[in-house]
């Protein structure tokens, strides 16, 4: 039983909504992000990394930061940039990348679930970065970034969301990047429906937001605390998300660069490599790039080769173990590179595929780097078989795109 519920959202103006939506605070430095904000006074970033604002010497994690968060939210609402539902609601919002859509139910979900396992996650999360997020939730005393759900399709959710967005959109608009963004606010008489047909889904996933996630939910706890007599039904017991259906998401290729050889020759880190992977040179234009699980590009010295794991080392009954990104870690990274915890190691760094090869090729022709792997993708069903497993994945094991748009919602917590 999975529990959705509507909320009053402070949402834009519909004729600000492109200007305020942003891309997610943690795509983007500081310095990128001073760059993208020129000349957009409203955009969510000088609510979601408030340090672009302040000196660049300024901590990203004091205080200072969070105060002007708060602070350039409620400008916004002063000068009307948003409006505040009168009612609680649900939301449609669709995605739409090179011809691609997807089309998923703004919501709040529940700190309750969250902690009884039935919105299930897949990744560990790094304590500086989760802190940073209840700072930030605590003291906007709001969600201000949806987390990304996903669950396994129901055809009576579909006909509900489809019924909903035969209606005039209130925000339809595309993104510098591409990304086209369409919201429909959903009939109030459809909330019943839309409540009912969710409790008969077993469980939610996390595709995207670990650490919104666990932020969110400490914060909620946090207010527990500070009023020990709560119902269950106050907004900090829930917090905004959006949940699409698993058939209709994509996830990308997480490619990794490595700084050095790990002290070998490229000679012998080849030699080394070709105990637990068949190598074959790869002369093809634009670089190699896996077409099925278990193979990997390799990029050095301006060359690409194509990495076979030999059966030895897949194991098809582990869901964690058989993965890509376990098979190049325990086989190639650790033992071979040196590269013993991922998460912290200075040496490697990892791109998203939206990026493409030409950024692997870039990074290790620069010389900042000096080899590049490219990556089948983890797909959903590997995902949700994890989380069922109450396994964790590697780091960097998923790329989701389209990326929700921060902004475009806001879940106030009183």
């Amino acid at each position: 039983m999975s529990v959705v519920r509507p909320f009053k959202s402070l949402r834009p103006r519909p004729e600000y909504c492109k200007e305020v939506a942003a891309l997610p605070y943690d795509v983007m430095t500081a310095e990128e992000a001073r760059l993208e904000v020129k000349g957009k006074p409203y955009s969510f970033l000088h609510i979601d990394k408030a340090e672009i604002d302040l000196p660049e010497d300024t901590n990203p994690y004091s205080s200072a930061v969070y105060r002007k968060a708060k602070e350039n939210l409620d400008q916004m609402v002063r000068r009307g940039i948003y409006i505040r539902e009168d009612r609680p609601r649900f939301y449609i919002y669709r995605l739409t990348m090179d011809g691609r859509s997807q089309t998923g139910l703004v919501a709040c979900t529940s700190i309750d679930e969250y902690m009884d396992n039935r919105i299930k996650k897949h990744e560990l999360t790094r304590a500086a970065k989760e802190e940073d997020r209840v700072r930030h939730v605590d003291v906007c005393n709001a969600n201000t970034g949806p987390i990304f759900l996903a669950y396994r399709p129901r055809k009576e959710i579909d006909d509900i969301i489809e019924k909903c967005t035969q209606e005039t959109p209130v925000y339809d608009f595309t993104a510098d990047d591409g990304v086209r963004h369409t919201v429909w606010v959903a009939d109030e008489s459809l909330n019943k429906s839309i409540e009912e047909e969710f409790k008969k889904v077993s469980a939610l996933y996390i595709a995207d937001g670990h650490h919104r996630n666990a932020s969110a939910v400490r914060v909620g706890l946090k207010r527990r605390k500070e009023k020990p007599f709560f119902t269950g039904k106050e907004e900090f017991n829930f917090y905004l998300s959006v949940i699409f259906p698993s058939d209709q998401l994509s996830i990308m290729d997480y490619n990794r660069v490595v700084k050095d050889l790990n002290g070998k020759s490229p000679e012998k880190f080849i030699e080394d490599i070709s105990k637990k992977f068949s190598i074959t040179q790869y002369d093809g234009e634009g670089g190699y790039k896996p077409q099925k699980m278990h193979t990997f590009g390799m990029y050095m010295d301006g060359k690409w080769y194509c990495l076979k794991a030999k059966k030895s080392v897949i194991k098809e009954d582990d869901p964690v173990a058989c993965l890509d990104v376990s098979i190049l870690q325990k086989e190639l990274l650790a033992p071979i590179l040196g590269i013993g915890d991922p998460r912290t190691d200075k040496r490697i760094d990892f791109v998203g595929g939206i990026r493409g090869l030409k950024e692997l090729e870039r990074r290790v022709d620069s010389g900042e780097m000096t080899v590049a792997f490219s990556m089948y993708p983890t797909t959903m069903e590997q995902l949700m078989a994890i989380a069922d497993s109450n396994k964790i994945m590697p780091p960097k094991s998923t790329w989701f795109e389209p990326k929700l748009r921060s902004g475009i919602f806001i879940h106030e917590l009183n």
